[in-house]
């Protein structure tokens, strides 16, 4: 195939139509975000929900959201800095919290849909798979009504095995929410025998690999006692032993379940929250600007005096 030159002249750039902003930001998958948005012509308008999962360097935010012609609407949120509130104090980023996330955002949204009892999913978490009931692949033997479903959208996020984004999953799926998935991306899923580990997967959600390291760093700082660390500092203040880590989860998911309305009280302005300072330049009076002319004067004469 011969080279051709690419020639772009004034024609090229009077047509040359922009991507979305979206897009040129670096922010939004398009492709995947039109197979999610995307409603068959047949449902009338039946709205079509998407379990949006995001994570940043110190939260973990979990929505259910609807796509409209105005844009996208917020049905129910959860956000892991909310997990103090139910007995998780530290590690707001990992995979036991990005479980608890999702099991917080399935009984919230369930409460707020009035149909919490109907639906209550598995109330142990035992890291096993449970495929999801759903009207696409349902055999008609079960007459009783469909959970509320939402498809997964992980957004820019890398779709590793055993990445925080399905922990997320794994939790709203237990809290009782319908969501299409297989175990193949679950911690403890060995690919050559197609099997997954359920007790890999529990552990993880139960923070089982927290407190192994907690330990290890333990015994490390203790036989190195001038070695100073900074890993685990806020468990080791908190006096958190490994031993009672996996206890926390387990009273955290209780409270989850018998209150996912309950929230942080936000901060007043005594405590550090609330309004933020105002920095901006006051406008001074004319009075008080020549007050301030003559102070410079003064100062920079003072300095001259000494030099």
């Amino acid at each position: 195939m011969p080279f051709v030159k690419i020639v772009k002249n004034k024609a090229y750039f009077k047509r040359f139509q922009v991507k979305y902003r979206r897009r040129r930001e670096g922010k939004t998958d398009y492709y995947a975000r039109r197979q999610m948005v995307l409603q068959d012509k047949t449902k009338f308008g039946t709205p079509k929900y998407r379990l949006v999962v995001r994570l940043s360097n110190k939260d973990i935010t979990a929505q259910i959201v609807q796509a409209k012609i105005v844009g996208d609407e917020v049905v129910c949120a959860a956000y892991a800095h909310e997990l103090p509130a139910f007995g998780i104090e530290h590690g707001l980023t990992n995979y036991a919290a990005a479980y608890a996330t999702g099991l917080l955002l399935a009984r919230r949204t369930l409460t707020k849909l009035k149909i919490a009892d109907k639906f209550e999913g598995v109330k142990e978490a035992n890291g096993d798979y449970s495929a999801s009931r759903t009207k696409k692949d349902d055999q008609g033997d079960d007459e009783s009504a469909f959970p509320f479903k939402a498809i997964l959208d992980v957004g820019l996020a890398r779709t590793t095995t055993g990445a925080r984004v399905f922990g997320v999953l794994k939790g709203a799926v237990d809290g009782g929410i319908a969501v299409p998935h297989r175990p193949n991306r679950f911690p403890g899923f060995n690919k050559e025998k197609d099997k997954l580990d359920a007790k890999v997967h529990r552990d993880r959600i139960f923070g089982k690999h927290v407190a192994d390291y907690l330990k290890q760093v333990k015994e490390e700082s203790s036989s190195n006692p001038d070695e100073k660390t900074n890993q685990f500092a806020k468990y080791i203040a908190g006096k958190v032993a490994p031993e009672n880590i996996e206890g926390i989860y387990k009273k955290a998911h209780a409270a989850i379940r018998a209150d996912p309305t309950k929230t942080i009280a936000r901060k007043s302005r005594k405590d550090g929250g609330g309004e933020h300072k105002k920095y901006g330049s006051k406008k001074l009076t004319a009075e008080e600007r020549k007050k301030a002319a003559k102070a410079k004067v003064a100062l920079i004469r003072e300095r001259l005096s000494k030099a």
